[in-house]
Protein backbone atom coordinates (compact mmCIF):
# COMPACT_ATOMS: atom_id res chain seq x y z
CA UNK A 1 0.00 0.00 0.00
CA UNK A 2 2.75 2.45 0.95
CA UNK A 3 4.63 1.65 -2.26
CA UNK A 4 1.53 2.27 -4.38
CA UNK A 5 1.03 5.59 -2.59
CA UNK A 6 4.64 6.64 -3.27
CA UNK A 7 4.28 5.74 -6.94
CA UNK A 8 0.99 7.62 -7.14
CA UNK A 9 2.56 10.75 -5.63
CA UNK A 10 5.58 10.44 -7.92
CA UNK A 11 3.39 10.07 -11.01
CA UNK A 12 1.13 12.91 -9.92
CA UNK A 13 4.00 15.34 -9.34
CA UNK A 14 5.50 14.37 -12.69
CA UNK A 15 2.17 15.06 -14.41
CA UNK A 16 1.96 18.45 -12.68
CA UNK A 17 5.48 19.36 -13.84
CA UNK A 18 4.74 18.33 -17.42
CA UNK A 19 1.53 20.39 -17.52
CA UNK A 20 3.40 23.47 -16.25
CA UNK A 21 6.21 22.89 -18.75
CA UNK A 22 3.67 22.41 -21.53
CA UNK A 23 2.26 25.89 -20.90
CA UNK A 24 5.78 27.36 -20.95
CA UNK A 25 6.77 25.45 -24.11
CA UNK A 26 3.54 26.37 -25.86
CA UNK A 27 4.15 30.05 -25.20
CA UNK A 28 7.87 30.11 -26.00
CA UNK A 29 8.15 27.46 -28.72
CA UNK A 30 4.59 27.28 -30.14
CA UNK A 31 5.07 23.57 -29.51
CA UNK A 32 3.25 21.00 -31.67
CA UNK A 33 3.21 17.24 -31.11
CA UNK A 34 2.44 14.69 -33.79
CA UNK A 35 2.24 10.89 -33.81
CA UNK A 36 1.00 10.08 -30.30
CA UNK A 37 -1.30 7.51 -31.91
CA UNK A 38 1.82 5.57 -32.99
CA UNK A 39 2.42 4.13 -29.53
CA UNK A 40 0.37 2.27 -26.95
CA UNK A 41 -0.21 4.46 -23.90
CA UNK A 42 0.21 1.36 -21.72
CA UNK A 43 3.10 -0.20 -23.65
CA UNK A 44 6.75 -0.50 -22.67
CA UNK A 45 9.34 1.31 -24.77
CA UNK A 46 12.86 2.66 -24.96
CA UNK A 47 12.19 6.10 -26.44
CA UNK A 48 15.07 7.66 -28.37
CA UNK A 49 15.80 11.19 -29.60
CA UNK A 50 18.73 13.31 -30.73
CA UNK A 51 20.19 15.72 -28.17
CA UNK A 52 20.71 19.35 -29.18
CA UNK A 53 19.65 21.35 -26.11
CA UNK A 54 18.82 20.95 -22.44
CA UNK A 55 15.28 21.85 -23.53
CA UNK A 56 15.12 18.42 -25.20
CA UNK A 57 14.37 16.77 -21.86
CA UNK A 58 11.21 18.73 -20.94
CA UNK A 59 10.08 18.81 -24.59
CA UNK A 60 10.53 15.03 -24.77
CA UNK A 61 8.46 14.54 -21.61
CA UNK A 62 5.71 16.87 -22.85
CA UNK A 63 5.49 15.08 -26.18
CA UNK A 64 4.88 11.68 -24.59
CA UNK A 65 2.19 13.06 -22.29
CA UNK A 66 1.73 14.02 -18.65
CA UNK A 67 0.53 10.54 -17.62
CA UNK A 68 3.25 8.67 -19.53
CA UNK A 69 6.03 9.14 -17.01
CA UNK A 70 9.43 8.90 -18.69
CA UNK A 71 12.42 7.66 -16.71
CA UNK A 72 15.49 9.28 -18.24
CA UNK A 73 19.09 8.12 -18.43
CA UNK A 74 21.04 11.22 -17.38
CA UNK A 75 24.75 11.95 -17.31
CA UNK A 76 26.44 12.87 -14.06
CA UNK A 77 27.33 16.36 -15.28
CA UNK A 78 23.69 17.45 -15.02
CA UNK A 79 24.00 17.28 -11.23
CA UNK A 80 26.33 20.29 -11.31
CA UNK A 81 23.47 22.57 -12.31
CA UNK A 82 20.73 24.33 -10.38
CA UNK A 83 20.26 22.78 -6.92
CA UNK A 84 16.48 23.12 -7.34
CA UNK A 85 16.59 20.83 -10.39
CA UNK A 86 18.79 18.15 -8.81
CA UNK A 87 15.99 16.48 -6.75
CA UNK A 88 13.85 16.24 -9.90
CA UNK A 89 16.70 14.57 -11.80
CA UNK A 90 17.25 12.10 -8.96
CA UNK A 91 13.53 11.27 -8.82
CA UNK A 92 13.00 10.73 -12.55
CA UNK A 93 16.36 9.58 -13.91
CA UNK A 94 19.13 7.05 -13.52
CA UNK A 95 22.40 8.97 -13.32
CA UNK A 96 25.49 7.53 -14.99
CA UNK A 97 29.09 8.62 -15.39
CA UNK A 98 29.34 8.83 -19.16
CA UNK A 99 33.03 9.69 -19.13
CA UNK A 100 34.02 6.75 -16.88
CA UNK A 101 31.25 4.32 -17.71
CA UNK A 102 31.55 1.29 -15.41
CA UNK A 103 29.90 -2.06 -14.75
CA UNK A 104 27.94 -0.34 -11.98
CA UNK A 105 26.57 2.21 -14.47
CA UNK A 106 25.66 -0.62 -16.83
CA UNK A 107 23.82 -2.57 -14.11
CA UNK A 108 21.87 0.48 -12.96
CA UNK A 109 20.83 1.29 -16.54
CA UNK A 110 19.74 -2.29 -17.16
CA UNK A 111 17.77 -2.40 -13.90
CA UNK A 112 16.03 0.88 -14.76
CA UNK A 113 15.12 -0.24 -18.29
CA UNK A 114 13.72 -3.52 -16.98
CA UNK A 115 11.84 -1.79 -14.15
CA UNK A 116 10.41 1.29 -15.84
CA UNK A 117 7.66 1.16 -18.46
CA UNK A 118 8.99 4.08 -20.50
CA UNK A 119 12.68 5.00 -20.61
CA UNK A 120 14.10 8.00 -22.46
CA UNK A 121 17.59 7.85 -23.96
CA UNK A 122 19.62 10.36 -25.98
CA UNK A 123 22.15 8.04 -27.71
CA UNK A 124 24.55 10.86 -28.54
CA UNK A 125 24.93 11.48 -24.80
CA UNK A 126 25.82 15.15 -25.26
CA UNK A 127 24.55 18.32 -26.89
CA UNK A 128 27.86 18.80 -28.72
CA UNK A 129 27.60 18.73 -32.50
CA UNK A 130 28.93 15.97 -34.78
CA UNK A 131 28.95 13.25 -32.12
CA UNK A 132 28.07 9.72 -33.23
CA UNK A 133 25.22 7.95 -31.47
CA UNK A 134 26.35 5.33 -28.98
CA UNK A 135 24.97 1.78 -29.25
CA UNK A 136 23.53 1.64 -25.73
CA UNK A 137 19.90 1.88 -26.82
CA UNK A 138 20.43 -0.99 -29.27
CA UNK A 139 22.17 -3.11 -26.67
CA UNK A 140 19.53 -2.63 -23.99
CA UNK A 141 16.69 -3.18 -26.45
CA UNK A 142 18.37 -6.45 -27.45
CA UNK A 143 18.77 -7.59 -23.84
CA UNK A 144 15.28 -6.60 -22.64
CA UNK A 145 13.32 -7.20 -25.86
CA UNK A 146 11.65 -3.79 -25.55
CA UNK A 147 10.77 -1.94 -28.78
CA UNK A 148 12.46 1.35 -29.64
CA UNK A 149 10.30 4.45 -30.01
CA UNK A 150 11.79 7.15 -32.30
CA UNK A 151 11.11 10.75 -31.25
CA UNK A 152 12.11 13.59 -33.58
CA UNK A 153 12.47 17.08 -32.09
CA UNK A 154 12.49 19.62 -34.94
CA UNK A 155 13.30 23.26 -34.29
CA UNK A 156 12.81 26.11 -36.77
CA UNK A 157 15.00 28.89 -35.45
CA UNK A 158 17.72 29.15 -32.80
CA UNK A 159 17.86 26.02 -30.67
CA UNK A 160 19.01 26.35 -27.94
CA UNK A 161 17.14 29.65 -27.83
CA UNK A 162 18.90 33.00 -28.06
CA UNK A 163 17.82 34.50 -24.77
CA UNK A 164 15.87 36.56 -23.98
CA UNK A 165 13.84 37.10 -27.16
CA UNK A 166 14.68 34.58 -29.89
CA UNK A 167 12.92 31.23 -29.61
CA UNK A 168 12.36 28.54 -32.23
CA UNK A 169 9.13 26.95 -33.36
CA UNK A 170 9.35 23.34 -32.15
CA UNK A 171 7.53 20.31 -33.57
CA UNK A 172 7.90 16.85 -32.03
CA UNK A 173 7.04 13.83 -34.17
CA UNK A 174 6.71 10.37 -32.65
CA UNK A 175 7.38 7.54 -35.08
CA UNK A 176 6.20 3.95 -35.10
CA UNK A 177 7.98 1.62 -32.66
CA UNK A 178 10.66 -0.61 -34.15
CA UNK A 179 12.36 -3.76 -32.89
CA UNK A 180 16.06 -4.54 -33.13
CA UNK A 181 15.16 -7.46 -35.43
CA UNK A 182 13.42 -5.06 -37.82
CA UNK A 183 16.45 -2.77 -37.84
CA UNK A 184 18.74 -5.75 -38.46
CA UNK A 185 17.16 -6.82 -41.77
CA UNK A 186 19.91 -6.95 -44.39
CA UNK A 187 22.80 -6.57 -41.94
CA UNK A 188 25.34 -9.40 -42.08
CA UNK A 189 24.78 -11.48 -38.90
CA UNK A 190 28.40 -12.68 -39.14
CA UNK A 191 29.83 -9.16 -39.01
CA UNK A 192 31.72 -8.21 -35.84
CA UNK A 193 29.40 -7.13 -33.06
CA UNK A 194 30.80 -3.60 -32.96
CA UNK A 195 30.10 -3.17 -36.68
CA UNK A 196 26.59 -4.61 -36.42
CA UNK A 197 25.77 -2.31 -33.50
CA UNK A 198 27.15 0.67 -35.39
CA UNK A 199 24.90 -0.08 -38.36
CA UNK A 200 21.90 -0.70 -36.10
CA UNK A 201 22.51 2.61 -34.32
CA UNK A 202 22.75 4.44 -37.65
CA UNK A 203 19.46 2.90 -38.78
CA UNK A 204 17.80 3.79 -35.48
CA UNK A 205 18.85 7.42 -35.78
CA UNK A 206 17.56 7.46 -39.37
CA UNK A 207 14.20 6.38 -37.94
CA UNK A 208 14.41 9.22 -35.44
CA UNK A 209 15.24 11.75 -38.16
CA UNK A 210 12.38 10.56 -40.37
CA UNK A 211 9.72 10.21 -37.68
Amino acid sequence: MARRLRIGIKNGFYAFLVVVLFVVAKLLFRLRVRGRANFDRHGEYIAVARHRSYWDIPVFAIALGAWNRVHFIARKGLMKGNVLVQPVIRAYATIIDRERFSKSDFRRMLEAIRRERLVGIFPEGTTRKRVDAKAGAIHFATVTGKPLLPVNIRAEGPYPPKYPLRYPRVTVSIGAPVSVDDLAVGIDPEAPRSERYRQLSDRLMDRVDNA
